[in-house]
């Protein structure tokens, strides 16, 4: 099958691209290189996807529509996967316009654009902030989620409802995805494992907000491939409904539209996860406790009985497991990528 997917230099759309193009599909990765991060290691991602004749690197901006359309004239795909966001809860309280150009207007072109061609599967990524601090948990896709604590989220819960009136308006089947705390190679250096690796290496403090009470649904990077990779086949349909729980799938009763949560569905308290990482490392943490920062939710804990009742794939790496090969990975690279 073809694929477009936004975002292949992000920790993600990387991973998600390089299983695909080991599957033997084709894949244009579509990505801005916004320094948002460290550039040798988006660079590094890419480099690797280019080692497969199948993969088609496009760099551009969500924001463009020119260029986004000139690149689905070349290949119409026949699923596009859309990752690429401003990504980051803290960092939309200082630059809330880049939240707005890439994660509303950007969307909207992937949206115009996925109608214009009426791709056989439209796939969002969205994000456990939208539940804020929701008191019910596990948090299922029927919640509530319209009292968002970050500006990040607020664009996210945007997409979502904007993606909602395109599938009622123009018969497009299009599936949201909630990750939860995604962490593993390759990953992102604003989250926390990375931080933490980093910090604890160089013995320097780390920093642990809501003074350590918080808790995380913490999600291995081949588990959430697995659930989109899975979900990709599972096309929404107002003809196809499925019982979990009580409640009627996820679809609208207006529209070939789903959200589905991919996560752990095993919440981790901050300070055990801390010493998760001590363990693997063999290396105490210099700890300093601090407030909740602005935007942060004290806890997230996805239900993942919609994503088994969909697709039967249910994350399965223990958080050991994946911080080990994290910190080999990170050892591994360090150096060549200057983490």
């Amino acid at each position: 099958m073809r694929y477009l997917i936004t975002g292949t230099a992000g920790f993600i759309g990387f991973h998600l691209a390089r299983r695909l193009l080991e599957a033997g599909h084709e894949v244009t990765g579509f990505d801005g290189m916004t320094p948002y991060y460290n550039l040798r290691l988006k660079a590094a991602r890419h480099a690797a996807l280019t080692q497969f004749p199948a993969f088609e690197p496009v760099i551009g901006m969500l924001e463009d529509r020119a260029q986004l359309a000139r690149t689905l004239s070349r290949f119409t795909p026949d699923v596009i996967i859309h990752l690429a966001a401003q990504a980051g809860v803290r960092f939309s309280l200082e630059n809330p316009k880049a939240y707005v150009d890439s994660n509303l207007i950007g969307s909207w072109n992937i949206l115009e654009l996925a109608r214009e061609i009426s791709v056989g599967h439209l796939m969002m990524a969205s994000t456990s902030s939208v539940y804020g601090a929701n008191p019910e948990v596990p948090f299922r896709e029927s919640d509530g989620t319209d009292q968002p604590l970050s500006f990040y989220a607020s664009t996210k819960k945007s997409m979502e409802v904007m993606a909602h009136s395109y599938a009622h308006l123009h018969r497009l089947p299009i599936s949201a995805f909630r990750f939860f705390t995604v962490y593993g190679p390759w990953g992102r250096p604003d989250m926390a494992l990375f931080k933490f690796v980093k910090a604890i290496l160089e013995d320097r403090e780390i920093e642990i907000y809501g003074q350590g009470q918080m808790s995380r649904d913490f999600t291995y990077i081949d588990d959430l491939i697995d659930g989109i990779v899975a979900l990709s086949a599972v096309v929404p349909s107002e003809q196809h409904r499925i019982e979990v729980a009580g409640i009627t799938d996820s679809l609208s009763r207006q529209a070939p539209y789903r959200v589905v949560n991919i996560g752990g569905g095993q919440p981790v308290a901050l300070l055990d996860f801390v010493d998760t990482v001590e363990k693997v490392l063999g290396k105490p943490a210099k700890r300093k406790l601090l407030p909740m920062q602005n935007g942060d939710v004290p806890r997230t804990y996805a239900s993942t009985d919609l994503l088994m009742a969909l697709t039967g794939a249910m994350p399965s790496t223990t958080l050991e497991d994946g911080v080990t090969t994290f910190i080999q990975w990170y050892l591994d690279h360090r150096g060549e990528l200057q983490l």
